[in-house]
């Protein structure tokens, strides 16, 4: 009787669900902000909102060659990807500005992104340490007289990477004047040594008087060093407006740069064979809410199962340490036994 009531309990959780929907946010554009006027109905103002929200997703999660693929996709196209979208008053706001929060349907982006052979970025890690230098007629310059690291977060703001400076200390300026005549040398660990296991970069921005300037990149992302040279060119006479144009390539150049790197092939799905234990009934249920937690997890198929266990296949995209990651996060602990 215990074990029928345990088959009952396992095909209502796993069979009955049929494909995971991950209440992840990813594929999720809130805060479209629209005006409203009188002679503009709410449905007139939804599908504008619609449009500007499929196009900050391209953004969010395409690296840039990507993005033209689909960009001109038509609008009833785009609306038959909406799962759903809802619109508030937000007392922040003016009366007349309306904000709509649109989701899209993951499987539907999925098989568009499938048929145009497009791989889609999945960010979980969006803390960059950062220290860009200015280097002017030979001088070099950290923390003051730097018009980088002093607007460096003012500058082209976005929700995608959060840009993290550190804070000036004696260290890093010694560590930069001691490699001064080769600053492409210098280690990443012994700028940010308290945080070795994040995505990090110093940027040298060589500042010419011709306006032809010289930006090169040393990357750490996904403990993969990356090296990466930018010229900026700019005819505007406005210094802080050149110097805001650099600010705001290069950390285009970067985002990029941690996109391509954190990149989901949706043809090549990879399976992860895992034992639950069933020492407690609640485990199936906890199990199964925390996995739709996971955007990259598409399902899980019951292979077998007795009193004691049950036997699961899981079936995600991406690497294999990213989607352990993910588990360990929703407090899923992974055991490896013979490989």
């Amino acid at each position: 009787m215990k074990l029928f009531k345990q088959t009952i309990l396992i095909l209502v959780i796993f069979l009955k669900t049929g494909n995971l929907l991950s209440d992840n946010n990813l594929f999720n554009v809130n805060n479209i902000i629209l005006e409203k006027t009188e002679n503009v109905s709410n449905n007139q103002l939804a599908n504008k909102a619609i449009k500007k929200a499929f196009n900050q997703l391209l953004n969010k999660v395409l690296l840039e060659k990507d993005i033209s693929k689909i960009s001109n996709l038509s609008f009833s196209n785009v609306k038959n990807l909406v799962m759903h979208y809802n619109i508030s008053k937000n007392s922040e706001i003016e009366r007349s500005e309306l904000s709509f929060n649109v989701a899209f349907d993951k499987d539907k982006i999925h098989d568009l992104l499938y048929k145009n052979e497009i791989s889609y970025s999945y960010i979980t890690d969006k803390e960059f340490y950062i220290l860009p230098i200015l280097i002017r007629k030979n001088n070099i310059y950290i923390f003051s007289n730097n018009y980088f690291y002093e607007n460096w977060d003012i500058i082209n703001k976005n929700d995608l990477i959060e840009f993290i400076l550190p804070a000036e200390n004696i260290e890093i300026i010694q560590n930069v004047n001691q490699s001064r005549n080769n600053l492409l040398n210098l280690k990443l660990s012994s700028l940010f040594r308290e945080h070795m296991n994040k995505n990090a970069a110093i940027v040298l921005i060589e500042k010419n008087e011709d306006n032809k300037n010289k930006v090169f990149l040393k990357a750490k992302i996904q403990n993969k060093i990356i090296s990466k040279s930018v010229n900026i060119k700019s005819n505007d006479k406005n210094e802080i407006a050149v110097m805001n144009k650099i600010i705001f390539e290069v950390k285009d150049n970067l985002i990029n740069l941690v996109k391509s790197q954190n990149l989901i092939d949706i043809r090549t799905p990879s399976f992860l064979n895992v034992k639950l234990a069933l020492n407690k009934n609640s485990n199936l249920v906890i199990l199964n809410t925390r996995v739709r937690n996971i955007d990259l997890i598409e399902n899980i198929f019951v292979q077998d199962f007795n009193k004691d266990y049950v036997n699961l296949k899981i079936k995600y995209l991406g690497k294999l340490e990213k989607i352990i990651f993910q588990l360990s996060k929703e407090k899923i602990s992974l055991k490896l036994i013979n490989d």
